[in-house]
Order: C-alpha cells, then sequence, then structure tokens
C-alpha cells in the first residue's frame, strides 16, 4: 500500500510565532476531536442508558408482573394448602371410617365364619333327623301296613258278623265301627238280678254259637286277642251295687258261654284263654239328645272282641288326636 507523505513544512528558527500558532491549532483539532468523540460517547452512552433503562423499566414492569402473579400464586397456593389439609382432614375422616367399617367387616366375618359353622352343625344335625325321620317314617310304614291290616282284619270280622246273623235270622246289630254286640239286660235278666232267664239262655243259645264261629275261624283265630263280655246298668241306686250287679251279669253270660252246649274242647280252651268279663256300673250310660238318661237303654250287656295290638292303635289314635 502506498503511504503519502504530509507536506513538510520548513520552520526557520526565527520563525517562531507562526510554529506556536500551527501546534496550538493542532491541539485545537485534538481537543475538537476529542469534545466531538467525547460527545459521540456520551450520546451513545445516554442512548444506550436509555435503552438500558427501558429495558429495566420493562424488567420492573416484568418483574412487577411476575411478583403479582407470585403473590397470587401463593395466594392461590396457601388457599390450595388450606383446601389440601381440609382434604387431608376428609382423607383422616375417610381413613378413620375405612378403618371402622374394617372393623365392622371383620365382625361381620366373624359372625359369619360362626353362622356358617351352625349352619354345618344345623346341617349335620338335620342329616341326622333326616336319617332318623326316614326311619321313623319306615317303621311308622309298617305300623301303618299292621294297622291297615288289623283294621282290615276287623272290617272283616265285623261283616262276617252281620251276614251270619242276618242268615241265622238273629236281630242282633253290630257296631259298623267297632263290632260290639249291645244285648238288653231286661230280656236276660229280672230287675236288680244276675240270674240268667230262659230267655236269655235261648238268646244267648243261637247267639254266642253264631259269633264264636265267625271269631274262631282259622283265618280270624290269630287275630282275636280277646273277647270281653261288659255290664252295665243305670244310675238307679248306688254305685258299688250296681258295680257288683254289672260284674255278677257279666260273669254270668260268660260262664254260660264257657258252658255252652256244642263247643268242642278245643274251642273251650281257646275260649278260656280269651274271654273277659268285667262290670262297669253306670261309669258308660246311654244319654239321649236332650242330656236326660235313657235307663232301659244303659241296662245292658256288651259283647266286645279285641284283635292284637289293639293297645298300640290306641295309643296311635290318641297321638293322632292330641296332634290334631
Amino acid at each position: 500500500m502506498r503511504t503519502v507523505k504530509a507536506p513538510t513544512r520548513l520552520i526557520s528558527r526565527g520563525d517562531g510565532g507562526s510554529y506556536w500558532i500551527s501546534f496550538s491549532d493542532m491541539l485545537s483539532s485534538l481537543l475538537l476531536v476529542f469534545i466531538l468523540a467525547l460527545m459521540v460517547s456520551i450520546y451513545q452512552y445516554f442512548s444506550v442508558l436509555d435503552i438500558k433503562t427501558r429495558e429495566l423499566e420493562n424488567q420492573r414492569l416484568e418483574l412487577d408482573r411476575v411478583q403479582i402473579s407470585l403473590v397470587k400464586k401463593e395466594a392461590d397456593l396457601q388457599t390450595a394448602q388450606a383446601e389440601l389439609m381440609g382434604k387431608e382432614e376428609e382423607v383422616h375422616s375417610i381413613q378413620i371410617q375405612l378403618q371402622q367399617q374394617e372393623a365392622e367387616l371383620h365382625a361381620a366375618q366373624t359372625a359369619l365364619k360362626t353362622k356358617e359353622d351352625e349352619q354345618a352343625l344345623l346341617q349335620l344335625q338335620l342329616v341326622a333327623q333326616e336319617q332318623s325321620l326316614n326311619a321313623m317314617q319306615l317303621a311308622m310304614s309298617q305300623q301303618q301296613q299292621q294297622i291297615d291290616d288289623l283294621l282290615g282284619v276287623r272290617t272283616q270280622i265285623i261283616q262276617e258278623l252281620s251276614r251270619a246273623f242276618s242268615q241265622s235270622s238273629l236281630n242282633i246289630k253290630v257296631d259298623k265301627d267297632t263290632g260290639d254286640i249291645m244285648l238288653d239286660s231286661s230280656l236276660l235278666f229280672e230287675s236288680g238280678g244276675d240270674v240268667l232267664l230262659p230267655e236269655g239262655r235261648e238268646q244267648l243259645a243261637r247267639l254266642v254259637p253264631v259269633y264264636l264261629g265267625v271269631l274262631m275261624r282259622p283265618e280270624y283265630e290269630a287275630y282275636v286277642a280277646e273277647i270281653v263280655i261288659e255290664g252295665h246298668t243305670d244310675s238307679r241306686g248306688g254305685y258299688l251295687f250296681n258295680l257288683r250287679l254289672s260284674q255278677d251279669r257279666a260273669l254270668g253270660v260268660a260262664n254260660y258261654m264257657l258252658q255252652l252246649p256244642g263247643l268242642s274242647s278245643q274251642q273251650a280252651l281257646k275260649l278260656q284263654s280269651i274271654l273277659t268279663a268285667k262290670g262297669r256300673s253306670y261309669s258308660d250310660r246311654i244319654i239321649r239328645p236332650d242330656g236326660t238318661e235313657d235307663m232301659d237303654a244303659s241296662r245292658r250287656v256288651e259283647i266286645q272282641f279285641r284283635l292284637k295290638d289293639t293297645e298300640m292303635i290306641q295309643k296311635i289314635n290318641q297321638i293322632l288326636l292330641h296332634g290334631q
């Protein structure tokens, strides 16, 4: 690069004033340049300062906004903290409720376990009761079958007695439920007496063979347990007097039956083993619908038969009646 040299000025020694004037101008020019540079620097400084001031103001405003936002957020945070504390209290309360519910659930589970154990025990007891019930039902079924057989035999005997009396022209009524035969005492004994009248002997002579002919048949013999002669009186007179009278009359009829001609020795022995006589005095009187006693009907002799296991049937009937 080419250098341009400034023109040099010859300064003579004798020209001193001109030398200082030129140096002063140079200093003034330098000062002016310095001042201008200083002013430019100051201008630039203040420009930058203004810019920085505005930036700082903006930053301060932004900082104020941030602070306001922070204050708001802090307030929101405090509110949230308060709400959180409230939620914590609710959570704590819920936890307490949950603990209580867990305790209640545990108690309910324990109670349920107890109930399940009780139910299992009850089921075992129920099974045992069912087995016992089945056994009882089987036994009752067997007993019922026996009862049905016995009732069937009784019905057959009653029908056979009614048919036999009808065929023999005997005006004898057989109770359709029990098979009992009722004889009028006035035809058998005198009033207050216990000796059989001829008419009574004649009636028994016709009745007893027919009666025993049915009961001592082979198909019924195994079922008949007892033949009972019952004597009954009306309520006139004392109870003991009528008791002896009714007993004596029953014995009179039983004695006649045992001594009846035509009985084989085997039939007589059989009859002795099953024949019973007893007096009832007036303990079983006949009462009319109006509540008064039928004296004539109360004075009677009844011939009854009992089948084997009759006592059992009576007990079962009593149980059934009590159950109803």
